[in-house]
């Protein structure tokens, strides 16, 4: 005879009960294996005393505990990410701390910068933005972005905020993209006496010199990476005259402001004890 609906209520409520270890792999494991536990029992009554088809494959997944799965599951990453995140912070802040020291920073200022509300704003921030990602690299983006923003002594919230939605946004290939961008660009752009059609100019013949392979069918991809780092505000297309093969400089790309400091803060600390 087929379980009926108390019945089988109170199978998931028995699964419910039970106790998940706390390694978040090995609690999706345990839920995992009760719950195909709790179905295999339903599926067998239901094959030996009713007719197979919608019931079983109703049954099978009313056993499972679909809804309690997640939440468990949920809760475990939000707690591995959020550790990870902060020992990835203390870690780049002690970092910093000798960073500072060696360069003659007073005790007292390293205090009130580790201290202050901004540093706490931040660290919200990124926590927030911890949430939506499950790669380690990426969270080591945000601790980076917090330490770099102490050592600088810049956390102002609507430009970190932005930057830790890029960090947690874009791939290893649009950094990497973005790098090769700030190494060609970065001089040029420190350089005062440029005008904003000197600027533009230059980029252009910088663009056609180092970054002809983008033309390139099989480079995509690339493109997409200079779509994504666009749309994240770290660079701008350029208008230029300069022609090449019949094209306005294949559509150069200019380093901004955010760009560069977003690179800039995505850069290990180094100490003299290196």
């Amino acid at each position: 005879m087929a379980l009926t609906g108390n019945e089988v209520a109170a199978v998931n409520q028995q699964r419910r009960n039970e106790e998940l270890t706390q390694s978040p792999v090995g609690g999706v494991l345990s839920s995992g294996a009760t719950a195909a536990g709790a179905a295999v029992t339903v599926a067998t009554t239901l094959v030996a005393g009713g007719p197979p088809g919608l019931v079983l494959a109703g049954s099978v997944v009313a056993g499972m505990g679909i809804v309690d799965w997640f939440r468990k599951l949920g809760t475990s990453q939000v707690n591995e990410n959020l550790e990870a995140l902060g020992q990835a912070t203390e870690d780049a802040l002690n970092r910093v701390e000798n960073f500072l020291k060696d360069h003659g920073t007073a005790i007292d200022e390293i205090k009130r910068r580790l201290g202050s509300e901004e540093l706490r704003n931040a660290m919200a921030i990124a926590s927030l933005q911890a949430l939506r990602t499950t790669q380690q690299d990426r969270l080591k983006r945000l601790a980076l972005i917090l330490a770099n923003g102490v050592k600088d002594d810049d956390l102002t919230s609507e430009s970190t905020d932005d930057m830790m939605r890029a960090a947690v946004e874009l791939q290893d290939a649009d950094i990497t993209l973005l790098g090769q961008i700030y190494t060609n660009q970065l001089s040029m752009m420190e350089n005062q006496k440029y005008s904003p059609s000197d600027w533009s100019q230059n980029i252009g013949y910088r663009w056609v010199q180092d970054f002809q392979w983008l033309d390139s069918p099989q480079h995509l991809s690339s493109r997409a990476s200079l779509a994504r780092l666009q749309a994240s505000g770290l660079i701008t297309q350029v208008e230029t005259n300069i022609v090449r093969n019949g094209l306005i400089a294949h559509q150069p790309f200019g380093l901004l402001s955010d760009g560069k400091k977003f690179y800039e803060r995505l850069q290990k600390i180094a100490t003299n004890a290196e």
